[in-house]
C-alpha cells in the first residue's frame, strides 16, 4: 500500500493535478485502503465540495466511503444574530459594506438585499480594504464593514484595523475558527465522523499542526488537502491509509502551499486585532473559542461597541429547509425536500442554497454526484 501511495504522491513533475488517468489509479488504490466498515470523512470548505462535485469524484469512491460537506461556507454558518444587527445598521443610516455572497442570506425578517430594496445603502465589496475607502470618500457618513469569514480572510480584515483606519469607519466582526468547529462536530448527537479532510486555503494560515488536538482528542484522522482533483484523492488516500491502519493523525498533503507552523506574520495580525470568543453557527449553536471580537484597544472601530446595537437570536431555518442538517453533515442536498424545486439559486430559502461555497449551491450547479 505505502509504495503505490508514494507512486501516486502529489509532486507537479510527475503528472498534471487533472489527470484521468492517475485519477483512475487513485480510485483503484482507494478501492484498496478502504476499510470493510462504513467510512465517513467530512470536510469543511465550500472549494473542497466544489471540487469534488464538479468532477464527479464521488463516482471514484468505493462502496462504504462517503464524504460529506460540513460548516465549511462561512457565509452559510453566519448566524441570525450576527446578519439581523447588520441590517439593522442598514437601516439606521450607515453605508454597510460587505461580500456578495451575504445579500442574500435570509435574517429573522429580512436580508441584506431586502433592506437596500427598502432605502437602506447597502454595498457589495470585494475586501475590507476596498470597505475604508468607501469610508474615506464618504466622511460625513459611518461606514460599517461587515466581516464574514474564517481564518483566510480574517487576516485581512485585521491589517485594515491595524492600518489606522479613518474614524468613521468600524468593523462588525463574524469572522470565525475552524478547528474549534471541527471538535464541536464531533461532540454532536448523531453524527459519526470517521476522519476530516482540513481544508487547504484556512491551513496555509493556520498549519497543519493546529489540528493536532483534533486528531488526538478524538482519535479521528486530519489530513490538508489542495484543491485539485488529484489534491483531493490524494488526501482521501491517505485518510483511508491511516484508517486502515487503526492511526489517527494529522498529515499534510498539501505542502506546497501549507507549512506546519502556517503563517505566522499573519497569525500575528490576528492576535493584535482580535481577542478569540465565542461565537454561534447556524446549524451547530454557540461553540465556545470559535470567534474573533475586535480587541479592546481598538474599540473605536468596533461596530458593536461603537453604535450599542445587539441582535437577538432568530429562526435560522424555514419550515423544511434541511441546511441544518446539511452544515453539520447529518444530511445531504437532496435529502432536503425543498432542493431544486421550492429552493433554487434564484429563489433560496436556506442559506445553504446562497453562498457559493454552500453545499446546495455547489450541488444545483454541479447535478448533485455526476458521474466522471
Amino acid at each position: 500500500m505505502s509504495s503505490s501511495l508514494a507512486k501516486l504522491r502529489m509532486s507537479p513533475d510527475l503528472f498534471s493535478f487533472r489527470d484521468p488517468k492517475r485519477a483512475k489509479e487513485f480510485a483503484q488504490l482507494l478501492s484498496r485502503l478502504a476499510p470493510a466498515r462504513p467510512v465517513k470523512i467530512v470536510h469543511v470548505c465550500g472549494t473542497h465540495e466544489i471540487t469534488i462535485t464538479e468532477h464527479g469524484l464521488r463516482s471514484l469512491l468505493p462502496e462504504g466511503v462517503e464524504v460529506l460537506e460540513g460548516p465549511g461556507c462561512p457565509v452559510c454558518v453566519t448566524s441570525t444574530v450576527d446578519l439581523d444587527v447588520a441590517v439593522k445598521l442598514a437601516q439606521e443610516g450607515v453605508i454597510l459594506c460587505t461580500f456578495g455572497d451575504m445579500m442574500r442570506v435570509p435574517g429573522t425578517e429580512l436580508s441584506l438585499e431586502e433592506a437596500r430594496a427598502q432605502g437602506a445603502d447597502v454595498r457589495m465589496v470585494l475586501s475590507a480594504a476596498d470597505a475604508v475607502e468607501v469610508a474615506r470618500t464618504n466622511p460625513t457618513r459611518e461606514v460599517v464593514f461587515f466581516a464574514v469569514g474564517f481564518e483566510t480572510t480574517a487576516p485581512g480584515t485585521a491589517a485594515v484595523l491595524l492600518d489606522s483606519p479613518p474614524p468613521n469607519f468600524s468593523v462588525l466582526s463574524s469572522h470565525k475558527l475552524i478547528p474549534p468547529a471541527l471538535s464541536a462536530l464531533m461532540q454532536l448527537p448523531d453524527v459519526k465522523i470517521d476522519a476530516f479532510l482540513a481544508p487547504g486555503h484556512v491551513s496555509t494560515i493556520i498549519g497543519s499542526d493546529a489540528y493536532r488536538p483534533v486528531a488526538e482528542r478524538y482519535h479521528v484522522p486530519v489530513v490538508v488537502g489542495g484543491f485539485e482533483p488529484l489534491d483531493v484523492l490524494y488526501a482521501l488516500a491517505l485518510i483511508l491509509r491511516q484508517l486502515k491502519e487503526g492511526r489517527a493523525e494529522v498529515e499534510n498533503a498539501y505542502k506546497r502551499a501549507v507549512r506546519p507552523e502556517g503563517n505566522t506574520r499573519a497569525q500575528e495580525l490576528l492576535s493584535q486585532a482580535f481577542e478569540v470568543s465565542a461565537a454561534r453557527w447556524r446549524g451547530i449553536g454557540t461553540i465556545p473559542g470559535s470567534g474573533l471580537r475586535i480587541c479592546e484597544g481598538l474599540a473605536p472601530w468596533d461596530a458593536t461597541r461603537k453604535f450599542g446595537v445587539e441582535g437577538k437570536l432568530g429562526e435560522e431555518t424555514a419550515p423544511g429547509c434541511r441546511c441544518a442538517d446539511i452544515l453539520v453533515a447529518r444530511a445531504v442536498p437532496t435529502d432536503c425536500p425543498l432542493f431544486g424545486k421550492i429552493c433554487t439559486p434564484l429563489s433560496p430559502v436556506g442559506p445553504c442554497m446562497v453562498g457559493s461555497e454552500g453545499a446546495c449551491s455547489v450541488w444545483y450547479r454541479y447535478g448533485g454526484r455526476p458521474r466522471l
